[in-house]
């Protein structure tokens, strides 16, 4: 029987002469039609073994793919174009990266829907509407015209949704598909690509770290570690009774604890009362304002020390928008104190000395990164006023407390690491200053299961440690039931639903909260 993608005998390495081989012969096979789902931690070689099919890194390989029988290890740049794009569609794991930054949503479309389809202007703007509706934008006449940096993260990997599967391929290559999407529209993509998959007799290579989704969308697994697959099976077969230890450690890392109880005795480390953030709309050559984009409304809430405060709600909601008016990275109203100050007239040299007791991850790692700074550089940068000695200890305490313990890692650079790695060095960046108030936006996104787990895990011993405060943004209610006291619910810049988080996720009062949960935990 031939087999629609075939891997025999795998190997991947990076470096001049190939010295570091990351996979190391694996072999498996995609059938036309079914879902082929790739697990294992970050680093394991997941997202290196699915590039090689469309041989976008530029590494040494060997052994050999086939597509259709063809072998891709031996094709020419000519027969690989064709292929990329039409028979073969990818959904990158960082969307910020994969789009280019320089051309408007439409151009970047249309630019797919002209090579391989030779539609007409007109045509391929009907297209490319048709495909950001249906993956859930919205205003998706505005977001046509509009550039990648005017997006939210859970809209830009709904546009790379959109331009994977615009010309109907063969093969959809899935690198973490929904990690930006809330709960709710992660569903409607989840659906979306299952009816594509039936209509077009299309097959899907899923990578992921969410075991839910494994559940819910794959007929077979393999179960990567190390450059190895090390369980290969029907779905079903893999979670009802794994073979090896590794696999077991995955399932049993998918289930969680119940949240913790806020303490209403702690002192309060930040307030915010009616804050609003209003963007203004303007239009005409003069650039009038015709109105106000309401993105944060009158919104209210206390933080704990030691406690954490998750922020819940879909994209565009306003999640990440409140997070950085709180830190004074965004101009609001309203009233907002931190540590008793209220720091909302206070000028740039005021704020400057509160800068590290407030620190931020941001939800794009490998954004947030300069490519041009090592490692060491760069979790070190807040550290430049001391002795340099002392400056790398630091530094390295910081890397070991996130998992990264290897001092070969000072050195290195931001793409020479998975995205689950990247995470973690931003995550130490932003430990190393000691802050009081740790905002953490997505801060899980684009790590597996089992590393969540152990990142969630630090984060509550260093909040007890500590004393840390955490403003949690996330859209992922699995892990917000396990590390947040309090929850607040936001929809459309307003908040929904308030309070502790053990109580809204037990008896949810609204509607909204109540789809929320649905979604989350099937």
């Amino acid at each position: 029987m031939k087999h629609l993608v075939e891997f025999r005998g795998f190997r991947a390495a990076f470096g001049k002469d190939g010295s570091k081989e990351v996979v190391h012969g694996i072999d498996f096979f995609i059938d036309e039609h079914e879902t082929f789902a790739l697990v294992g931690e970050s680093g394991s070689g997941k997202t290196v073994s699915s590039q090689a099919i469309l041989r976008l890194l530029d590494i040494r390989y060997s052994g050999e793919i086939l597509f259709e029988g063809k072998n891709v290890m031996s094709m020419k740049a000519a027969e690989l174009c064709t292929i990329r794009g039409r028979d073969v569609g990818m959904i990158f794991q960082e969307p910020m990266t994969s789009l280019n930054p320089l051309h408007s949503i439409e151009k970047q479309l249309a630019e797919s829907l002209f090579l391989h389809q030779g539609l007409s202007k007109r045509a391929a703007r009907t297209a490319s509407l048709d495909w950001l509706s249906r993956v859930g934008l919205r205003d998706v006449e505005k977001r046509l015209a509009a550039y990648p940096h005017e997006l939210s993260g859970g809209e830009r990997q709904r546009v790379m949704i959109a331009l994977a599967l615009l010309n109907k391929p063969k093969l959809l290559i899935a690198d973490e598909p929904t990690t930006a999407l809330d709960v709710t529209i992660q569903a409607q993509i989840l659906s979306l690509i299952k009816t594509l998959q039936k209509e077009l007799g299309m097959a899907v290579l899923f990578i992921t770290h969410d075991l839910g989704i494994v559940r819910r969308m794959a007929d077979r697994v393999a179960v990567m570690k190390d450059g190895c697959i090390v369980e290969t099976g029907a779905c079903a077969q893999i979670f009802a009774a794994p073979k090896e230890d590794y696999t077991k450690r995955l399932v049993e890392a998918d289930s969680y604890a119940e949240s913790p109880r806020p303490d209403p005795s702690m002192p309060i480390i930040a307030e915010v009362k009616g804050v609003r953030v209003y963007f203004p709309i303007k239009k005409g050559f003069f650039r009038r304002v015709t109105g106000f984009v309401r993105a944060v409304d009158e919104v209210d809430f206390t933080l704990r020390r030691g406690q954490t405060l998750g922020i819940v709600g879909e994209s565009g909601s306003g999640k990440t928008t409140l997070g950085r008016a709180l830190l004074k990275l965004e101009k609001s109203s309203g009233v907002i104190r931190v540590n008793g100050v209220e720091i909302q007239n206070l000028n740039e040299d005021k704020i400057r000395p509160l800068r590290r007791s407030m620190q931020i991850i941001f939800q794009d790692p490998y954004g947030s990164l300069s490519p041009r700074m090592t490692v060491e550089n760069i979790v070190g940068e807040g550290l430049l006023i001391g002795v340099k000695e002392e400056r790398r200890s630091r530094v390295l305490a910081a890397l070991r407390e996130v998992g990264l313990d290897d001092e070969a890692f000072l050195s290195r650079y931001p793409h020479e690491f998975s995205g689950g790695q990247r995470q973690r060095i931003a995550l130490a960046r932003s430990l190393v200053l000691e802050p009081d108030i740790l905002l953490l936006d997505e801060p899980t996104s684009s790590l597996d299961r089992s590393i969540q787990f152990q990142v969630v895990n630090l984060l509550r011993d260093l909040q007890r440690r500590r004393g840390l405060s955490y403003i949690f943004i996330s859209h992922d209610l699995r892990i917000v039931r396990l590390l947040c006291h309090d929850i607040l619910i936001m929809k459309a810049g307003k908040v929904v639903e308030s309070g502790p988080s053990w109580e809204i996720l037990q008896n949810p009062k609204e509607a909204y909260t109540r789809e929320l949960l649905r979604t989350a935990f099937v």
